[in-house]
């Protein structure tokens, strides 16, 4: 089965983002389809296909990870390259998220590679086409998203099932940080 480790997000960011996204679309500077305010999440680790065994290890690794939660700022809208644009995403700022990345890297390293260039973004649209990119790069730089700072507790591995109207993601696990 193909997986994926993640970050859920509060109501509140998936609402700004979704204000985020009609802003987009309504300015109309590029083609492509926006991602699904159930499908909004921050993945930590791309798994890919997986089968059940090394499922069951997975699962068990990832509950012993005995972090703190922490606190999670909503930051800037871009893009990664922009020579070649396909994803425009929103980064998560946080110490936090960087720290969970590398704790689920070490736990599964004989398991799964290791993240080469982890960046905490969420992926709000997959570009098909834009017509002027200068004039979109621009605009982007222009959109600023309520800074929503929210705290973050749990983590889930999930699964992925590719239909034809787009991924559906499954909750597989739960895991619950620490408290402060």
């Amino acid at each position: 089965m193909r997986t994926f480790i993640a970050l859920d997000l509060p109501r509140e960011a998936i609402n700004e983002i979704k204000g985020i996204q009609k802003i987009l679309k309504n300015k109309t500077l590029f083609t492509g389809k926006f991602t699904e305010p159930e499908n909004l999440h921050l993945t930590l680790k791309f798994l890919g296909e997986v089968d059940e065994d090394k499922i069951k290890e997975i699962k068990k690794r990832l509950k012993e990870i005995k972090i703190e939660g922490f606190y999670i700022e909503v930051g800037d809208v871009g893009v990664f390259t922009k020579s070649f644009i396909k994803i425009i995403w929103i980064k998560l700022n946080g110490k936090g998220i960087f720290q969970l990345q590398k704790e689920i890297d070490e736990r599964l390293e004989d398991l799964s590679e290791k993240e080469k260039r982890f960046m905490g973004h969420i992926t709000i649209a997959r570009v098909k086409h834009v017509s002027d990119k200068k004039s979109f790069l621009e605009y982007l730089k222009s959109v600023k998203p309520k800074k929503i700072k929210f705290y973050c507790n749990k983590f889930y591995l999930k699964k992925s099932e590719l239909k034809s109207e787009g991924p559906v993601y499954t909750d597989l696990e739960e895991y619950t940080l620490f408290n402060r």
